[in-house]
């Protein structure tokens, strides 16, 4: 099975192990909830769609390799007891609480969930010494003498021995206390997930045309050669790193990420080709609407793998402008309540025209966020849109201590500037909204004229379908031609489906909350 397959199946075990009957209690006994094992190839996504399911039902998330653990950190190490028994006073060794039962605990008081995700990576790979214990671990969900929480259920997950030389390959008493999944490395199923999260488009254009170099281990002369899914992710990110900083793009560097000669050597080829065409085809331009008829036949005579840069290209620009409009967004509904909760008591407090004490009622709100931040962050269930979110938020809440004590005149009452800085931020996201949703018109423009109606403007309008962000912004602002090459493919339902999920943002409600 892919990894979105090996999700359902994971969300629907937790699910089952958390649920519980009229009285509190749980339906399945913990010793009968068989954890779940994930076997697969190293960096397919296994630990990822754990902070998914966890971010999804709401519920902590604690992960732990177990590569690194000994019988004493994952058991716990004995001490000596004083206990008396008829009479007679003895001496008898119990055992510390297990490093791995206490950070459950600890996220449990930090977080104030109750329920959550155990996850043991590479648990295959246990020491000699643990491994004897991690049968009765499996059965009775106890390290030592202590037993995992009521309410965490237990992930596990490993590779296949071809993968890993540290594997201890189970038996079958082991076996049978696991519920096993073997996973694939999938290239569709990634390709999803990784428009999603905005890999680089030179990677996802690049393996488009070349599928069978997305996974690839091999023994060769030289020794073990090995292309996987963790190291394309670990290489975009360094490519947005280098090109922000303009240092330069080798196949050296690439070599370090892609472990495969061949591989890498062609993935250099072509990035050049890919920045190549990112200053032949004027992307501003063309979002802009000031594309030169040339460019368009240029384009349109192009190869198909071309033809596939520049769509990557005009998506990548796009997308990341809706990534940061949606989170805008997303901070300044996070600022609604605080600032309503700040008119109300300087209000109380008749303080409207006292700077001091709405800069500090604005302080509190913005330690209030940063404290749900990090709380948020060691549950291990944020993702990156309310994180972003949480912290655009503060830095607009710095931003109006500012400016409200730099102005002199403080004739009129204190909280109307902080109401004119919110105002303004709304009016700065409505002409956003309005200058992207030209630049998405733009888009569809050019991809007609010099594409027509075929792959590539199929794949555009999936690739805007899959990307969480940009089918939240056209979900909720609209995008008319989106909509005419979504109904024509049939792709319409998904978009539905997403916007179901999704919480309805209208922007004239934020222009109204202007006047918290």
């Amino acid at each position: 099975m892919n990894i979105n397959e090996a999700k359902i199946q994971v969300r629907q075990s937790v699910e089952t192990y958390l649920s519980r009957d009229e009285y509190g209690n749980v339906k399945i006994p913990i010793s009968a909830q068989r954890p779940v094992f994930l076997m697969g190839p190293p960096g397919i996504g296994k630990t990822a769609i754990m902070q998914q399911i966890a971010q999804e039902m709401d519920i902590a998330l604690v992960s732990y390799s177990m590569t690194h653990h000994t019988r004493q950190s994952a058991l716990g190490l004995p001490v000596i007891k004083h206990k008396s028994y008829e009479g007679v006073e003895y001496d008898i060794s119990e055992y510390t609480m297990s490093e791995i039962i206490a950070s459950i605990y600890d996220v449990m008081e930090k977080t104030g969930k109750k329920e959550g995700i155990l996850f043991l990576d590479e648990i295959n790979c246990v020491s000699e010494t643990l491994s004897p214990s991690m049968l009765q671990f499996l059965q009775y969900k106890t390290f030592g003498r202590h037993q995992v929480p009521e309410g965490w259920a237990i992930v596990t997950a490993g590779n296949p021995p071809e993968f890993n030389r540290s594997v201890r390959e189970f038996d079958i008493a082991t076996m049978d206390r696991m519920r096993v999944l073997k996973v694939d490395a999938d290239y569709d199923t990634w390709r999803r997930y990784a428009v999603n999260v905005g890999l680089h488009s030179a990677i996802i254009t690049y393996l488009d045309i070349k599928k069978t170099d997305f996974y690839a281990i091999e023994n060769t002369v030289d020794g073990k050669s090995y292309v996987t899914a963790r190291g394309w992710e670990d290489l975009s990110k360094t490519l947005y790193i280098y090109e922000e900083k303009g240092f330069e793009i080798t196949d050296i560097l690439i070599g370090q990420f892609l472990y495969n000669k061949k591989i890498s050597r062609d993935f250099a080829s072509y990035y050049d080709l890919f920045c190549k065409y990112k200053r032949d085809y004027h992307i501003t331009e063309i979002l802009e609407g000031k594309v030169e008829k040339n460019i368009i036949k240029q384009a349109k005579d192009a190869p198909f793998d071309e033809r596939l840069s520049i769509l990557g290209l005009l998506l990548d620009a796009v997308q990341d402008e809706i990534r940061k409009n949606v989170r805008f967004e997303t901070a300044m509904r996070t600022l609604q309540t605080p600032l309503k909760d700040i008119k109300r008591a300087v209000g109380a407090r008749e303080v409207r025209n006292d700077i001091q004490g709405v800069t500090a009622a604005l302080s509190d709100k913005r330690i209030q966020l940063e404290d749900e931040l990090e709380k948020r962050k060691k549950s291990g269930t944020i993702g990156s849109l309310e994180r972003e979110g949480l912290q655009i938020a503060t830095g607009l809440i710095n931003n109006y201590i500012k400016e409200i004590t730099a102005k002199e005149d403080v004739r009129k009452e204190v909280f109307e500037a902080v109401r004119e800085c919110y105002a303004s931020s709304a009016t700065s996201l409505k002409e956003d909204i309005i200058k992207i949703k030209s630049h998405l018109d733009n888009l569809f423009v050019f991809a007609q004229k010099a594409f027509g109606e075929g792959n590539e403007m199929l794949i555009l309008v999936t690739d805007l379908t899959v990307n969480y962000d940009s089918a939240k912004f056209i979900g909720q602002k609209g995008c008319e031609k989106y909509f005419k090459y979504n109904k024509k493919f049939q792709v319409y339902e998904r978009l539905a489906k997403i916007d179901m999920q999704l919480q309805k943002i209208d922007l004239e409600q934020i222009e109204e909350q202007s006047n918290v």
